[in-house]
């Protein structure tokens, strides 16, 4: 397994700093980095907005459980906690999708759900991931559907409320 797929989010203290630290610590292993958006929270607990970007990132040294670990360490170093399921967090290190040749990993276990069950219904991961990847494409419900295909069957008003920002992530430290 090589390329992955991030979906980065944070809406506490420096967000935009809390972004940029995932890029930090993974170093030569991005690829790209999506423009940065502003979007309202999803999952309907009451918080601030999130700014939100899609990473891709190539490390064959990684499975899928290895580049959970990778996230875990991330959003523990930007002082994650796990207090309220969909509340507010500095840093959230999605695993999007996970692709080993060709083809997506698929997996369900306990620790690690791929493709991620709820990336085709968020446009907060596929309007960023297609501005990286406009060829993106997803498993979902063991068939590949094009980003795009998936984002236009988004709610509009989700689609809106993805905001483009001034803000910008920069790739290069070795992590």
């Amino acid at each position: 397994m090589t390329a992955i797929v991030l979906s980065i989010g944070s809406n506490m203290g420096d967000r935009l700093a809390h972004l940029q630290s995932v890029l930090d610590g993974l170093g030569n292993t991005v690829t790209a980095v999506s423009p940065v958006y502003e979007t309202d929270a999803w999952g309907g607990v009451e918080q601030g907005p999130f700014l939100n970007a899609v990473v891709l990132a190539d490390d064959p040294g990684l499975d899928a459980h290895g580049w959970l670990r990778r996230a875990h360490e991330l959003e523990d170093a930007a002082g994650r906690t796990r207090e309220q399921h969909w509340g507010p967090r500095t840093l959230d290190v999605d695993l999007v999708a996970c692709r080993d040749g060709d083809g997506d990993v698929v997996l369900a276990d306990p620790d690690l759900t791929l493709p991620h069950p709820y990336a085709h219904v968020r446009a907060f991961v596929l309007i960023p991931w297609l501005d990286v990847d406009p060829a993106a494409w997803l498993t979902v419900d063991g068939r590949t559907a094009a980003a795009a295909e998936l984002l236009a069957g988004v709610d509009s008003g989700e689609r809106a409320g993805v905001r483009p920002t001034d803000l910008a992530l920069r790739i290069g430290t070795p992590g």
